[in-house]
């Protein structure tokens, strides 16, 4: 069959979202496809933190949190690392965004709605020199609903211009060919899937009943990245500079995380660069209670838990706990393993840990403070993280160290851990907690974090012997790689025009969010600062549809 519009956006996660109602809003018609079911519009965001990168906010002012563009330009080239020709147009998004993030990105999301929780979390904290990787102060907003709170206003948008016939919304349709006509991009092609009636996350059938045709003065793709694909996690995997990748990781994402519009959209002409850029968090939990294959779960720690690779070995600075998560992955990694491990205790996981996901943190997701408080300044850890506690494979509990390091070894069945050597490295580092100063950078990194009120408040816990049975039980969290983003993509420019190898736009062709690195083809360089993630699929998405919108 054949259908036209003005543009065709593909892939129905924020990005795309944010693409169609630009459009729309612009008097455009779309059609906006995904292979998915509607239950699943928004795509990957909704089940994300919320937190976006905001810079020099009222929420950061409020906290005493002294914060300019320039100081987020001088923390983002110094993880960003930008080292080739094709990092032109990533870099120029960068400065883009920050712009953005520093300037009208808060009052215009504040105006459609949205709001933040009025503690500002400090993520990816770096740990090396001033001009090296990491937040040099606290940026990372959460949204009030989390993930849903971040989609609600744009999936709004677009559901009030579907009830205008602006936009038309055809799921279950899975795109295998962008077509092109004379050199410019005119359409998509491909195959109609059995109608699905899962849960938003969980696998659907790849049944096909029919094909479908569809033709636009521009095609928008907005597919998201490839971190459901471990094969193809592994084939870009940079080697050079992580070694070789994880026997076994779990999936931070949903299955439908294929990747496939990349190799399809490189098909009709769009260079893809930076392949060899991603961003896997080295905290990831085996869900106890999965939605899709091979679900895994973040911890987001606070900086007290001790960190120890699979064979026993303290993890060295900056490899601590929230601070540099790429040299964390290369240092666990260089074991010679795919697993490391957490050893804390009870006043730490209660202070200190918080799982990443709008699905285990209903409090904030409910948007309610009483949840929060509850949940928060309550007796315990949050429900969510006691319940990985009590059900979760990866936990070990025990009310001294040599019951604990049997349950470790029994639970890998390696025998990797020495009872006396783990001592050792507890003992030594409760001696520093005698005075308000220490050479270990850990417990130095503790005292700093405690001096933002925000990690004193919710998330650093009271410097405290880890060996003192008052502050017990002792707890072990076995730590699995979990995939999550994609940092290369399509080439893009700052107005989302895909570039072919000439460098030069293709046209009718634009891309926007993950499957772009969130602009550019990687804004991001090599390291992200957490936030960055949304916010870019947010920037990218609206600069893909205003730009569109002036060419059709």
């Amino acid at each position: 069959m054949n259908n036209n519009s003005d543009a065709i956006v593909v892939g129905a996660g924020l990005a795309g979202l944010v693409a169609a109602a630009e459009l729309a809003d612009a008097g455009k018609t779309v059609t906006l496809v995904d292979q998915e079911g509607e239950n699943s519009l928004g795509g990957q965001a909704h089940w994300s933190l919320g937190g976006l990168f905001l810079v020099d906010s009222p929420e950061q002012r409020r906290m005493r949190i002294k914060d300019s563009a320039e100081l987020a330009l001088q923390d983002w080239l110094g993880s960003a690392g930008f080292d080739r020709a094709e990092d032109h147009w990533p870099r120029k998004t960068a400065e883009a965004f920050i712009e953005f993030a520093a300037g009208e990105m808060r009052a215009w999301l504040h105006g459609q709605g949205m709001r933040w929780f009025p503690v500002v979390g400090w993520a990816e904290r770096g740990g090396s020199t001033a001009t090296g990787h990491g937040n040099s102060v606290p940026r990372f907003h959460i949204t009030w609903g989390t993930g849903p709170g971040v989609v609600a206003p744009f999936e709004r948008r677009v559901r009030d211009h579907m009830d205008k016939g602006r936009i038309t919304l055809k799921t279950r349709h899975r795109v295998s060919r962008v077509l092109t006509t004379d050199g410019r991009v005119t359409g998509v092609a491909g195959e109609v899937l059995a109608p699905s009636t899962v849960a938003r996350g969980e696998r659907s059938s790849r049944d096909v009943t029919g094909d479908f045709e569809l033709r636009a003065g521009a095609v928008l793709v907005t597919s998201g990245g490839i971190g459901g694909n471990h094969d193809l996690v592994r084939e870009y995997w940079p080697r050079d500079r992580l070694g070789e990748p994880p026997a076994s990781m779990v999936s931070g994402v949903p299955h439908h995380v294929d990747g496939r519009m990349i190799a399809i959209t490189r098909e009709a002409g769009a260079a893809v660069i930076n392949s060899d850029r991603m961003w896997h968090y080295t905290e990831g939990l085996k869900n106890w209670n999965p939605i899709w294959p091979n679900h895994g779960i973040r911890i987001i720690p606070g900086p007290s838990s001790m960190w120890f690779d699979a064979n026993g070995r303290r993890l060295p600075a900056p490899c601590l706990p929230g601070y540099d998560t790429l040299a964390t992955l290369k240092e666990i990694l260089r074991s010679g393993h795919d697993y490391s491990w957490f050893v804390l205790d009870q006043s730490i996981i209660e202070k200190e840990f918080a799982l990443s996901g709008s699905e285990q943190n209903p409090d904030m997701t409910s948007g309610q403070w009483k949840e929060v408080l509850k949940s928060r300044l309550g007796k315990g850890a949050p429900p969510p993280v006691e319940a990985f506690k009590r059900h979760g494979e990866d936990f070990v509990v025990a009310d001294d160290l040599k019951t604990l390091v049997d349950g470790m070894n029994r639970l890998t069945g390696e025998h990797r851990i020495d009872y006396q050597r783990l001592h050792a490295e507890l003992a030594a580092r409760d001696r520093q907690m005698d005075n308000p100063y220490a050479k270990d950078a850990q417990i130095t990194a503790i005292h700093g974090a405690r001096h933002y009120l925000g990690d004193k408040l919710f998330r650093a816990a009271k410097p405290h012997k880890m060996l003192d049975p008052a502050h017990g039980p002792l707890i072990a969290v076995r730590l699995h790689i979990l995939t999550r983003k994609t940092l290369g993509g399509l080439h893009t420019n700052v107005d989302g025009q895909v570039l072919g190898t000439d460098g030069q736009p293709v046209p009718g062709l634009y891309a926007a969010g993950e499957v772009a690195g969130f602009g550019g083809g990687g804004y991001h360089g090599y390291n992200a600062l957490e936030g960055t993630f949304l916010g870019g699929c947010i920037f990218s998405g609206r600069n893909a549809g205003r730009h569109a919108a002036t060419v059709v």
